[in-house]
């Protein structure tokens, strides 16, 4: 369905947040799409949209030079994305989504600012900016809700936030409550945050680090090692499953981490994360069903999570 005013020509956005992609997507506004950014993957086929951002970070860094060039950037002030403002003019959008939460995840509205401020005066666009916000699962569902009024689809959002909650809601507790260790970043280490310990609890499973709607946190692998969880869940921001995959595996040459419980005892898990975990967006859901499987030994799907082990990715 292409959205239209009346009669007139259909809406066109521009989205500058995967997650804002996939919900617009799932309310039925594919069509409407005209540009994306540069990290835009799902659903299939939405990355051959222009591309309105770049980053400033070098390909094939490691995770620690990404902390540490991330943290320069953050203590000077500086953008890790840019925009192609001339490129954002000539689309001619009604409508440009972003996010106010986190400038390492997403274009925020100061960077389409800056974006359009080396543009022509005559090329500006003047299209409301929508800033997404979402911390948390009742967050994410806000978000639906606000795309959904901007661009005539309530009730879309009504059917799509009502199953999400009937699947989230269903998701039952196990025999057992696993002590969780989410491991957003292998190095240095950070805990999840925002919506993340909420669906480890809808799975049935104990948050270690974090509660539901706080920031992720940087800790100490001291500090893991004495929690000692019961279940370790590699899934390192905007990573898929194999960088994940990889990256927990090279931890396992730490003496702390090989000696962990959760490692010891086959309990060590990577995930596709860009997909399940890093975007406050509908497939959260999916997340926490992904979890519930993991928790209590439910059918896993390999292409979603695997078990880390040395030099093997079997489940």
């Amino acid at each position: 369905m292409v959205l239209t005013a009346g009669y007139g020509p259909p809406m066109r956005i521009v989205s500058l947040l995967p997650s804002a992609t996939e919900i617009a997507c799932a309310l039925g506004l594919r069509e409407s799409l005209v540009g994306v950014s540069h990290e835009c993957d799902f659903p299939r086929g939405v990355d051959a949209l222009p591309q309105l951002t770049s980053s400033f970070l070098e390909e094939g860094l490691s995770p620690a030079d990404i902390d540490a060039a991330v943290s320069r950037a953050s203590l000077e002030r500086r953008p890790v994305y840019a925009v192609a403002g001339e490129l954002l003019c000539s689309l001619k959008p009604d409508l440009i989504i972003t996010q106010g939460v986190c400038a390492v995840c997403a274009v925020t509205p100061e960077t389409v600012q800056a974006g359009l401020e080396l543009v022509r005066l005559e090329q500006v666009s003047s299209a409301p900016v929508l800033s997404l916000g979402a911390t948390c699962y009742e967050g994410i569902k806000r978000d639906v809700r606000q795309l959904a009024e901007a661009a005539g689809r309530n009730e879309a959002a009504a059917a799509l936030i009502e199953e999400m909650d009937r699947r989230w809601e269903s998701l039952e507790p196990g025999p057992t409550r696993p002590r969780v260790m989410m491991l957003e970043w292998p190095d240095p280490p950070w805990t999840g945050g925002h919506w993340v310990p909420e669906q480890v609890e809808a799975a049935g499973g104990e948050c270690l680090f974090g509660g539901p709607g706080e920031n992720s946190q940087r800790v100490s692998w001291a500090a893991i090692a004495e929690a000692d969880p019961d279940l370790m869940v590699a899934m390192a921001c905007g990573f898929d499953l194999s960088t994940n995959l990889g990256h927990a595996r090279a931890l396992l040459d730490r003496p702390e981490i090989a000696r962990l419980r959760a490692v010891t005892e086959g309990r060590f898990w990577a995930v596709d994360s860009n997909s399940y975990f890093s975007r406050p967006a509908p497939r959260v859901v999916e997340g926490a069903e992904l979890l519930h499987a993991i928790f209590h030994g439910g059918p896993v799907d390999s292409a979603q999570a695997l078990r880390v082990a040395p030099g093997a990715g079997t489940r």
